[in-house]
């Protein structure tokens, strides 16, 4: 075991790619069974092939990038950009809210189509192009926006997998599959063959049909599924050409680029790899044992496996993931959606997906659960409440949670916080570093279950926080790894196990400080050596054996950056 500090401890597990490992190997010595942490909300699918994850990267920048009027853009639109919505984190939820709107005409909606209905765009690429909310809609409801995280995985749940767990429900709270068509479907591929599961009326079955409809309607991109733009509306609607010319772009405006792939292609791999949000714990918190007693667990079904289908890829094929959806329209009475579209009739909402929860802010579909003050659970507190309104299918679950002692609460609300939680992430910023390691070190040889706070530090969930979590820990820890007294173990272990003394509990040996960021090799001072260490180290850091000492930034690579940091801080360090 002491040599398997030494090894471990020294940087044998780094980051990057290392991180995809289930074996590292250190030197002639072989540590298995390393618990790899799960990956942070907005980073891709585990297992992708280089071609895949390549996919991702330029469909992350598409994702994120401007379009122009020259390029499509209009003429009327939400947002120029998909980033613009989804920003938590990005390809995730957002704050942002769209507007729909319609009327009753004799109790049956009419979503004004000639008036530009039911979706309000509402920027426009001139004053002239714009479109409003006309004066005989009598229903306005905003619509927040959803999250594209795992959207690959969640269109690989089969149709099936999908029926069955609804016709498992008790009939009361039984949800209803949005039976829709896709835009790339085969022209001999029945009608309305797949059950929709994206937007709030799971209206939109694959990623796809969901990038080429949102790049029309949001940003007012025609592409090679929907080639005509939209219209502004009113009661003498501005011309798309003469005389008021608000679109002059030949249609479509999205096309192929040198590799034959559109923009809607981009977008699509981007959102199809996103990996699934962490959970933390993964399992065994008395809450969630709570969230299904009282039957919230029947509607936020916890887990689906995704289609055992040969074509599929090998990061999306046969993966248990854990939404905690059914994917099914389900009446939510007052508190639901009035908009109808589709099956999806009034008052209908899809089941969202709770994984992820942690980070959201607003909730439900119209952004109305907001904190008031009282932060996370606050909204959750907020959300469960409009579960019991009037006509809605989930009131019982919202009675059950009030009956519930306020211990029982509190546990049932730190579950759902568990959603979204990183691992060894002790203060919530999506980033481990040397206050995690103080964190950790507080956790260090106690005993954990997973409803106590170092829950989030036992992450193979054997009952305490030891040194085979803390090696866990060290392949996502960014931040400085020193071995100030050169005995080859690093700083961190050293400290942790007792071996040298931090009374001051800031991660640096005491005998060893004053010391400062740029002191790359703990000698109290930055000087010619640890300029010598960034020139000798610079370029990217290897996986292995250790992440190079002179990262400052510890974003993977010795560059300008860490060079410039350095010179900054040159001198004897403060004490």
């Amino acid at each position: 075991m002491i040599a398997w500090h030494k090894s471990v401890l020294n940087g044998a597990l780094g980051r990057g790619a290392v991180a995809l490992m289930t074996v590292c190997v250190f030197g002639s010595a072989t540590f298995a069974g390393t618990v790899i942490p799960q990956r942070k909300m907005g980073e891709p699918l585990p297992g992708l092939t280089p071609q895949q994850l390549n996919r991702f990267n330029v469909g992350r920048l598409k994702f994120n990038e401007p379009l122009t009027v020259a390029n499509g853009l209009g003429p009327i639109f939400n947002k120029p950009f998909c980033g613009n919505c989804h920003t938590m984190p990005l390809g995730g939820t957002g704050s942002i809210t769209v507007t729909r709107f319609g009327t009753s005409n004799k109790g049956v909606f009419d979503p004004l189509e000639d008036w530009g209905g039911s979706l309000l765009q509402a920027s426009a690429i001139s004053l002239e192009c714009q479109e409003f909310i006309p004066e005989i809609a009598t229903i306005i409801e905003p619509r927040v926006t959803n999250g594209a995280l795992a959207f690959g995985l969640i269109e690989a749940i089969s149709n099936q997998a999908l029926l069955d767990n609804r016709d498992s429900q008790p009939g009361t709270v039984q949800g209803t599959a949005h039976m829709v068509s896709a835009f790339e479907d085969d022209p001999k591929t029945p009608p309305n063959s797949h059950v929709g599961r994206f937007g709030w009326k799971a209206q939109v079955a694959t990623v796809l049909t969901f990038s080429a409809d949102a790049s029309l309607n949001e940003m007012g991109l025609t592409n090679r599924f929907v080639l005509t733009e939209n219209d502004p509306n009113g009661i003498q609607p501005p011309s798309l050409g003469s005389p008021d010319f608000c679109d002059q772009v030949p249609d479509p405006e999205d096309g192929p680029d040198g590799e034959g792939l559109h923009f809607i292609d981009h977008v699509t791999f981007f959102q199809r790899f996103l990996g699934p949000p962490p959970q933390t714990p993964k399992l065994g918190m008395t809450g969630e044992g709570l969230f299904n007693t009282i039957g919230c667990a029947v509607c936020h079904t916890p887990s689906f496996t995704t289609d055992d289908n040969p074509n599929l890829e090998d990061a999306i094929r046969n993966k248990v993931i854990r939404p905690y959806s059914d994917f099914l329209l389900h009446q939510m009475g007052e508190a639901g959606d009035p908009i109808v579209q589709g099956m999806a009739t009034d008052g209908m909402v899809k089941t969202p997906p709770l994984w992820g929860l942690r980070k959201r802010d607003p909730m439900w579909h119209n952004g109305f659960a907001t904190p008031q003050g009282e932060g996370f659970e606050g909204v959750v507190r907020a959300a469960i409440g409009f579960h019991n309104s009037v006509g809605s299918q989930a009131s019982l679950s919202a009675i059950a949670f009030d009956n519930l002692s306020a211990e029982d609460e509190a546990l049932v609300i730190a579950f759902l916080g568990s959603l979204g939680q990183v691992e060894f992430d002790g203060d919530g910023d999506d980033n481990v570093n040397l206050d995690d390691f103080t964190g950790f070190r507080a956790c260090y040889g106690t005993k954990i279950d997973p409803d106590l706070p170092c829950a989030i530090h036992d992450i193979d969930q054997d009952g305490d926080a030891d040194l085979d979590d803390f090696a866990s820990f060290m392949l996502v820890y960014a931040g400085p790894r020193r071995d100030c007294n050169s005995n080859g173990i690093f700083d961190l272990l050293d400290i942790l196990t007792g071996a040298v003394a931090d009374a001051d509990n800031n991660g640096f040996a005491d005998a060893c400080e004053p010391t400062c960021d740029g002191d790359f090799n703990g000698t109290g001072g930055v000087d010619i050596q640890d300029l010598l260490a960034v020139v000798n180290q610079w370029g990217a850091c290897a996986a292995l054996p250790a992440p190079c000492s002179a990262d400052f930034d510890f974003d993977g690579s010795v560059d300008t950056a860490d060079l410039l940091a350095m010179i900054s801080a040159w001198g004897t360090c403060s004490p």
